[in-house]
């Protein structure tokens, strides 16, 4: 339950933090709202790794360095989904983003990249993409 929970709750700020970049990037820019994002961000992070303290950061070079890269990641995440948004609107931006990322995620599942266990894909669940993709084709229409 509580995976579900944190999953609605990272889907409802991602789209705040879409709309409020967007806002932000007509008066500054997009890569300086990105920028801003980033920093604001990295600070409520270690503000909370600070009082949490839950991690272990001996472990840190046990990380593959291809997996350091998720924070930049992010700055790309930001200006795309500003740029969408500026062009197609809030609605179509994140339906497109959710399909982009459940295609990503069926690749990954499908094939075990990144360490994953490989998962077998049957027909309910490339019914259930067509359908979503559908859906966007007619929210854009």
């Amino acid at each position: 339950m509580r995976g579900i929970l944190f999953a609605v709750l990272g889907g409802a700020f991602i789209t705040l933090q879409g709309v409020a970049n967007s806002r932000i990037s007509q008066d500054i820019g997009a890569w300086q709202a990105a920028s801003l994002t980033q920093f604001t961000g990295f600070i409520l992070a270690l503000v909370i790794v600070l009082f949490v303290r839950d991690g272990n950061w001996t472990m840190f070079k046990k990380v593959k360095p291809l997996y350091l890269t998720g924070g930049a990641f992010a700055a790309v995440i930001i200006f795309s989904n500003i740029t969408a948004i500026h062009q197609i609107g809030v609605t179509l931006t994140i339906s497109a983003v959710l399909i982009a990322q459940l295609s990503l995620t069926f690749l990954i599942d499908i094939k075990g990249w990144f360490g994953v266990v490989k998962q077998q894909m049957k027909l309910p669940q490339f019914i259930g993409m067509g359908l979503m993709v559908l859906g966007v084709v007619i929210l854009g229409i």
